[in-house]
Order: C-alpha cells, then structure tokens, then sequence
C-alpha cells in the first residue's frame, strides 16, 4: 500500500469526494481502488500506470485546492488615487484566487481621496480573507487617510520608526464665514463618527481615533502599540507572520485563527494599468492634458487640414476627460478655466482694449488654483505648473494679438490691390492711352502720361477697372 504526499487544505470530506468519483468511473474493472482517509492523508493500493496517470492528471486539474499557502503583499506607497484603489481591487481579487490565508497591506501614505478611502476601506471591511495593514518600512507613515486604513484592518501592525495620525479633513482652498465653518465641522463630524466606528468594529482605541481628526494628533509606532491603536510591533514581514501566528481574529462575525508560520510570502506587483492610472489622474498631467487638448483643437480649427495639432489634442483631451471623470473635480474651477481660455481666445476676434484678455487670464489662473478642491493635502495642481501655463496662455495670446496686428500692416498680395506699385514690361505700345504691359504672369491694358517703348520696364501706380495706369522705371 502506497501512501500520497500530505496536501495543505484537501479535507477528509473533499477526499472522500474525490475517492467517490474515482470509484464511480472506474469501477468496471479498469482499476481497483482501496481507500483508507486519515486526516488530510490518502493511501491507495493497486497502481498500475494508467491509474498513475490518472491521480497525475487529477493533481494537475486540483492545484488550486492543493496550492501551498500565500500571504499576498500589496504594496501601497505615495498619495492614495483612483489608480491605487484599482490596484488593490485587482489584488484582492487574485489573493481570492489563490486561496491566500492572509492579504498583507504594506503602507505608506500622506493620505489622499476619501472616496478612495473609503472604496479601499470597503473592501477590507467585506474580505473574506483576513487583511494585515502593516505600516513599512522604517520612516513609513499611515497619515490622513492611511490612519483610517489602518483602523479597519483584522489587523494592524507597525515597524519601527513610523507614525500614524493626523487625520483632520482638510481643504485645498482657504474658505473663510459661516458657510465654511459649517462645512468643516460637517466633514470633521463625519470623519470622527467613521473612525469610531472602524475602532469599534476592531476593538481599538476610539478616544485616540477622535483626537487624531479633530486635533490631528500623531504618535510613534511604540506608542501606537501602547495605547492599543495597533496590535503588533514588527521588524519586517518575516518577524510580522511569526507573531500573527496563532493570533485569532474576527472576521464576518465568527472567530478565525491565523497559522502564518509556513505561509510563502507573495507580492503582487504593480503593472502598467496602474502606472498608466497613476499618470494620467495625477492632477498636474489631467490639467496640463486638458489644456494641450483645448490649444490643440484650437489650432486644428483655424488651420483645417494640418492634423497633427488636431491629432495631439483630441487624444489629449480624451485622457484629461477620462482622469477629470475619476478626480472629484470642483467644477466652478472648471468653468473659470473653460471661460479664461474662451475670453483670450476672443481678444483675438474682438477689439476690447485689452479687456477680454486680462479677464481671461485672471479666471485662468483662479479656475487653475481651485480645479481640484479636495480634502486631501496631498491632491492639488502644484503652484509652478498654474504659473508656467498662465505664462504659456499669456505669451499664446501676445503672439497671436502680435501676428493679427503685423498681419494688418502688410501690403495687399492678393486681388487687384496686389498689383500696385508692381513692376511689368511693355509688350505693345500704340499711344499713350493704348499700351499691354505683362506683370506678375498677367496682360493688363495700360495707359501712360508719359511716351513709352516695346520693352521698356514700368510701374504699375493705379488702378482703374481692367486698366492700370503706369509709369517709366527709373
């Protein structure tokens, strides 16, 4: 009798399943098969090789059931975006996959969207595999946002030399008044009431929760531990599976017991969707696409047929809208923007002394500043890009109010206009009120108040219907 390797994870009840269905299919004599089930034990008598390769076949087909136990590590690192939330949306979708014991969350952040937060939050909060926001490595921070990831895990751990706090909502844009006052006290009043109820919910300290929204208070890891904010102080991942193990948790309303001792460590790797994500709603690429697209439309429109600039522009403008639909975007801003570009643009076209332009400039840089008017202090259009842009409108506009004044102080090149002060030669003269001249590839009927000679080089000083008056080149 030959016993089969020990398999992670196949149940007595699954063996007895699988050994059902073998009997069930092979029981007209192909082969005999004799079982006896210990736990998470097979033995088989009787192999012959197509029986051999059966059970190989059978493995190959039941890996996912047999696969070694993972910890899948995401690596969470920067502001939290649209683009982090979809990576870690696919990252627990393959730790389902993989039948992982445990997601790992390696954080560091300065904070970021609370949609996003909350979209993250929500998939910690329904996972049915226990998620470990492990804050790392040394220097590492869960601020803003991240205390709040960190306050909904099953577990939360710390390395040395990181913080975590200083969750006060917080506004890009200084509003001042009652209306603001009443805005702020809402947001902080719906922070502090989620965050007590994320260390209700895990048991944590509730008290320290409240006081890092409203007081933006802050503490060290060992701290942290101290006053039952976090579970564990861990030096690295390796040190971090070791204390989890045999530590029970809670988790969808019945006990759990972690065995992390022999668990194979597993990082799901960031790829190119979330670097393209990355890029594209990082709030100074959307608003630098928004108004390549704007400038590069503009110029496919008053010059039809060039197609590269209406190329550029349409696709620019596709991913700024794109990004503009994932960014909580204040759309006052984007109206003030929209309107400052149509008004620079129509000083070109309007004689406004100037008006229009200035207009147009100050609603660009004010709808610029306030585009992005979110509660995170590390989500906002830096200073040097408004400027550098606002400088790039302004010099588009000089350029182009330039070239359209330029433009009319040029002499007429075209029409009947065009002709005058033209040089031509005489190709037949009769009298003075009788003579062709050729000019610029034309025949004209000419006359002169002077005598001319066939081939004699002349001027074109006047126009008179078909006839051009002329005199002698000097």
């Amino acid at each position: 009798m030959t016993d089969c390797k020990r398999l992670k994870g196949f149940s007595r009840e699954k063996a007895e399943e699988y050994l059902r269905y073998f009997e069930h299919f092979y029981r007209e004599n192909l082969f005999k098969v004799v079982v006896r089930c210990h736990f998470k034990h097979l033995k088989v008598k009787r192999f012959g090789y197509m029986r051999k390769l059966f059970i190989l076949l059978l493995l190959l087909f039941s890996l996912p059931l047999f696969a070694a136990n993972k910890a899948i590590v995401l690596t969470v690192k920067g502001t939290l975006t649209p683009a982090t939330q979809d990576y870690l949306d696919r990252g627990f979708r393959y730790a389902r996959a993989e039948h992982a014991e445990i997601i790992i969350l390696q954080l560091n952040t300065p904070g970021g969207l609370e949609t996003v937060m909350r979209a993250i939050n929500e998939l910690i909060l329904t996972s049915t595999i226990p998620v470990v926001v492990y804050v790392a490595p040394a220097g590492a921070r869960a601020a803003s946002a991240g205390t709040f990831l960190l306050y909904a895990a099953h577990v939360a751990a710390m390395a040395p030399g990181t913080n975590v706090g200083a969750a006060s909502p917080v506004s890009l844009t200084e509003k001042k008044g009652k209306i603001a006052t009443a805005a702020h006290n809402k947001a902080t009043n719906d922070a502090v009431a989620y965050l007590r109820s994320l260390a209700t919910l895990r048991n944590r300290n509730a008290n320290w929760a409240e006081s890092a929204v409203r007081q933006a208070a802050s503490i060290a890891n060992n701290e942290a531990l101290q006053q039952h904010v976090i579970e564990i102080n861990a030096n690295d991942l390796t040190d971090l599976l070791k204390q989890l193990n045999n530590r029970t948790i809670n988790i969808q309303n019945s006990q759990q017991t972690l065995h992390t001792t022999d668990l194979t460590l597993d990082t799901f790797k960031p790829d190119w969707h979330f670097q393209f994500l990355s890029i594209i709603t990082d709030p100074n690429i959307a608003y630098i696409l928004l108004l390549l697209g704007i400038y590069g439309l503009f110029f496919e429109f008053m010059n039809p047929g060039f197609i590269v600039p209406g190329v550029i522009g349409g696709i620019a403008l596709l991913l700024a809208l794109f990004a503009f639909n994932l960014l909580p975007v204040n759309y006052a801003g984007l109206s003030l923007l929209l309107m400052g570009i149509v008004f620079i643009v129509s000083e070109i076209f309007i004689t406004s002394y100037g008006v229009l332009g200035i207009g147009g400039v100050i609603a660009f840089v004010l709808g610029s500043i306030i585009l992005f008017d979110v509660n995170s202090s590390g989500y906002y259009i830096a200073w040097q890009i408004i400027l550098t842009m606002s400088l790039i409108s302004v010099g588009f506009f000089l350029l182009i109010l330039y070239l359209t004044i330029n433009s009319f102080r040029q002499s007429v090149v075209t029409g009947q206009e065009g002709l005058l002060n033209k040089e031509g030669e005489v190709l037949e003269y009769k009298n003075n009120n009788d003579i062709l001249i050729r000019t610029v590839g034309e025949i004209w009927h000419a006359h002169s108040s002077m005598p001319l000679h066939t081939g004699q080089r002349v001027k074109i000083v006047k126009i008179i219907g078909l006839t051009v008056s002329v005199e002698p080149v000097e």
